[in-house]
C-alpha cells in the first residue's frame, strides 16, 4: 500500500477508484465501501484510492473537542486499510481554510483534477466540503461532467441495527465491547506504552502491565474488568483487563482512569514497551473490596471467567 502525503504527489494511478472520508474505526460500512471499489478496481484494471484527512476535522474546527474520542488511532487505521486490500492512501492534512473549500470546488481541484478518477464510492450518508453541502448527487452531476462513475454503497446492519461509527464510539462508552466488536467486523483495541505502577498486582499474584494510552483513545468509559488478548512483539497472549480507577488500592481520583492488563502464561520485563490489546467481551463491573485478600479472591473469580470467554 502507499501512503500519499501530498496530493499533489499522486500521480500515475491507472484508473483510479476513489473513496473519501475519515474512516474512525474503518468498520463494516466502509470494509463494504472498500469491498465496492475493490470490485470495479478489478472490472477497469485500475487502483483503489482512501482519500482520507489528518487532524480529523472536528479537531481543527473545535466541534465536541474537548468530549471527541476517536476509535483507532492514524496508525491503527493504515495499517487496517492495508488488510483490506487498499492500493493508495492519500491523506490531506485538514487546516480551517481547507474547510472553507466549497464541495464542488474539492471534488474538481482535488480529486478530478489530481486523481482523474474512474469511478468514486461513498456510503449511503456521506457529505463532504464546506458545511458539509457536498452528497451523492452532487458527485453524480460531476460525474456526469467529467467522465466519471458513482456508486453508493448501502447502510450495512447487525442486528437490526446500521453500523455507523457513533454507535461504536456509543457502545464502547457504556463498555459494551462484544456489540462493537460485532458493527466493526473485528475485535476493538488500543495500543499504549507500559509504565511503571506500584505493582501491588504482583503482591498477590497478578502482576498487571500498566497503559500510557493518550486520552483521545480512553474510549471506554464504563469501569470494569474485560477479557482480552494482548500482542507483544509479534505473539498473542490471552489476558484479563482492568479499566477504572482501582478503587480497593484507592490510589487514584474516582474518574481517572487506567488501563491494566494481566497477561496469562507469560513472564519478563515490559516497561517501555508498546502493547496491543484486544477486547473480546466484558466480565463485570469494577468494584470496591474490603482488601487485598478479597480482590485477588474475584481475580481468580475473573481469570476463570476470561479463561472461558477466550477459547470460545
Amino acid at each position: 500500500m502507499r501512503i500519499i502525503n501530498n496530493i499533489i504527489q499522486a500521480r500515475n494511478i491507472p484508473n483510479a477508484v476513489v473513496t473519501i472520508g475519515t474512516f474512525d474505526g474503518v468498520h463494516l460500512g466502509h470494509q463494504a465501501i472498500f469491498k465496492a471499489m475493490k470490485d470495479i478496481a478489478h472490472e477497469v484494471h485500475g487502483e483503489t484510492v482512501v482519500v482520507t484527512f489528518h487532524p480529523h476535522p472536528r479537531q481543527v474546527l473545535n466541534i465536541g473537542k474537548e468530549q471527541l474520542r476517536f476509535i483507532c488511532s492514524q496508525q491503527d487505521k493504515m495499517e487496517i486499510f492495508e488488510t483490506f486490500g487498499i492500493d493508495n492512501v492519500v491523506i490531506i492534512p485538514f487546516t480551517k481554510e481547507f474547510a472553507s473549500t466549497p464541495s464542488d470546488q474539492f471534488i474538481t481541484n482535488f480529486i478530478i483534477n489530481r486523481l482523474h478518477p474512474s469511478a468514486i464510492v461513498v456510503g449511503y450518508d456521506h457529505h463532504f466540503g464546506k458545511n458539509r453541502m457536498g452528497d451523492y448527487p452532487m458527485l453524480c452531476e460531476l460525474g456526469a461532467i467529467h467522465g466519471f462513475k458513482t456508486v453508493q454503497v448501502d447502510a450495512q446492519y447487525v442486528n437490526e441495527v446500521a453500523v455507523s461509527s457513533t454507535k461504536i464510539r456509543n457502545a464502547l462508552a457504556v463498555g459494551n465491547v462484544k456489540l462493537a466488536n460485532q458493527l466493526l467486523g473485528y475485535p476493538y483495541s488500543v495500543t499504549g506504552t507500559v509504565v511503571k505502577g506500584n505493582e501491588i498486582g504482583r503482591t498477590i499474584g497478578f502482576p498487571t502491565a500498566n497503559l500510557d494510552i493518550p486520552n483521545e483513545f480512553m474510549i471506554i468509559d464504563n469501569p470494569g474488568v474485560y477479557a482480552c488478548q494482548t500482542m507483544i512483539e509479534g505473539k498473542t497472549y490471552n489476558a484479563m483487563a482492568n479499566i477504572g480507577s482501582r478503587p480497593t488500592i484507592g490510589d487514584r481520583a474516582k474518574d481517572d482512569f487506567i488501563i491494566e492488563v494481566n497477561i496469562f502464561d507469560f513472564e519478563g520485563d515490559l516497561y517501555g514497551k508498546t502493547l496491543r490489546v484486544r477486547f473480546l467481551e466484558r466480565i463485570r463491573d469494577e468494584e470496591k473490596f474490603d482488601g487485598l485478600d478479597s480482590l485477588k479472591v474475584q481475580l481468580e473469580c475473573d481469570r476463570e471467567k476470561a479463561k472461558k470467554i477466550l477459547i470460545l
